[in-house]
């Protein structure tokens, strides 16, 4: 029988070594680190993921004001011109130009072109619908027609025009836009060509 006094000794682990406390705590330091690290390997990420929602918002859902222009190439055709009045066909384009991430659909409207702030032609422009970053392009012919004008040397035109829309992001976002057009046009009487035209 064993001597009850007999002192008892721990079993010693299978391997044959025993962890020292100071190994314990460089454990836990390398858990609590890894922990730290995950985390900030989240938030990295958060702000990632926030700064590609701000880009994105601030580009892509922004929505700017389509412009509409006349074309540069506007030509004169069948003109009559005398002292006092001056007539003709005035061939231009019509561009309506969107630069949105998003067709824009535009109503009918109507150009109309003005010497001294009276009337002397319009244009019907029909509804349309120009592109994602497009640009709408419409062929137009306008009878000039001005009496009581001296018409000899340069003549000056203006142009207004207003089209009222909607852009569409996404395919469920819709945003009412409504472009404007001013436009100078410089026209040479002798020479029956259009010199210049200028687009606000």
């Amino acid at each position: 029988m064993a001597d009850k006094n007999q002192q008892v000794y721990p079993l010693a682990p299978a391997n044959g070594y025993v962890r020292s406390d100071g190994e314990s705590l460089s454990e836990d330091e390398l858990k609590r680190k890894k922990r730290i690290k995950c985390f900030a390997y989240i938030g990295i990420f958060i702000v990632f993921q926030m700064a590609i929602g701000a880009v994105f918002g601030l580009t892509v859902l922004k929505v700017k004001t389509p412009k509409v222009r006349l074309g540069t190439t506007s030509t004169l055709s069948g003109v009559t011109s005398s002292t006092t009045s001056f007539s003709s066909t005035f061939n231009t384009q019509i561009r309506v130009k969107n630069t949105n991430w998003g067709p824009y659909k535009f109503d009918q409207g109507v150009v109309t072109f003005m010497y001294q702030g009276t009337p002397v032609g319009t244009f019907t422009v029909p509804k349309g619908k120009a592109g994602m970053r497009g640009t709408k392009k419409i062929d137009a012919s306008v009878s000039l027609n001005t009496a009581a004008l001296n018409s000899s040397g340069e003549l000056t035109l203006t142009s207004e025009a207003k089209l009222t829309g909607k852009v569409t992001l996404m395919g469920m976002m819709k945003k009412k836009k409504s472009a404007s057009m001013n436009c100078t046009i410089q026209i040479d009487v002798s020479g029956q060509t259009v010199k210049s035209v200028v687009c606000k």
